[in-house]
């Protein structure tokens, strides 16, 4: 049987009619060999005027495919709140991940959960926000992507490899898409001569969340310590 429930009444949950203009686009994809098993997710943004405004995947560790979809899907809703775009539409070949978005299909996993609900509250934060099914061949760029994530982890059979970070460029060259291990990271916090292993980054604080504006030298399951400090003149 389906996972799926009738529609609420009048227009669906983001299913709004006519697009505005200056959109823009996300295609998100998730995989996982085993489902369960080693599971990863990718992200491709591109500007209203069809650029790549960035690319990368992730490896994330034991995971179901649905979850792996959940995580491309909130990625892409944090980077574009991070980076100020307030209208988006996101495009993924997962009927259930689409539908449950939209309110079509309820959402029953325990595992689902509390990703749909902070998918939803990011996406509320948009002055625009769509999202649709597009068929997998329309989504192949982020599928390969995801996949490479799983291949340089070693998992490709099924491996133990430890998540990694994310990586990826604006636009991304295929030579740069690799994982950077733990190792090369703390010695770049390193060599940035603050004490500790200290960086200092800025970051945007919305939807509930503080959404950095640059990339992060963590580890998946890094701890880190945050102290808030508002700029004089705020950009």
């Amino acid at each position: 049987m389906k996972n799926r429930s009738k529609p609420p009444s009048g227009k669906l949950l983001f299913d709004t009619p006519g697009r505005p203009a200056n959109v823009f686009v996300a295609n998100v994809d998730g995989a996982s060999r085993g489902n369960p098993g080693p599971a990863s997710y990718a992200v491709i943004l591109r500007g209203p005027d069809g650029t790549t405004r960035f690319e990368g995947g992730k490896y994330i560790g034991q995971a179901t495919n649905n979850v792996a979809e959940y995580y491309g899907l909130i990625t892409a809703l944090d980077y574009a709140a991070a980076q100020g775009i307030d209208r988006l539409l996101v495009r993924s070949d997962s009927e259930l991940l689409v539908r449950q978005m939209q309110g079509r299909y309820k959402v029953k996993s325990p595992d689902l959960r509390p990703l749909h609900e902070r998918a939803r509250k990011l996406a509320h934060g948009f002055a625009y926000f769509a999202i649709e099914h597009v068929p997998r061949e329309q989504n192949c760029k982020a599928d390969e992507l995801a996949n490479i994530a799983l291949d340089r982890t070693g998992s490709k059979a099924g491996g133990n490899a430890a998540p990694g970070a994310m990586w990826g460029a604006k636009p991304a060259a295929k030579s740069d898409l690799e994982n950077e291990s733990g190792t090369k990271a703390s010695a770049r916090r390193r060599s940035a001569g603050l004490p500790g292993g200290e960086s200092r980054v800025r970051a945007r604080y919305s939807a509930g969340a503080l959404h950095p504006l640059e990339p992060l030298d963590l580890a998946e399951g890094d701890t880190v310590d945050i102290s808030i400090r508002r700029p004089r003149n705020p950009s």
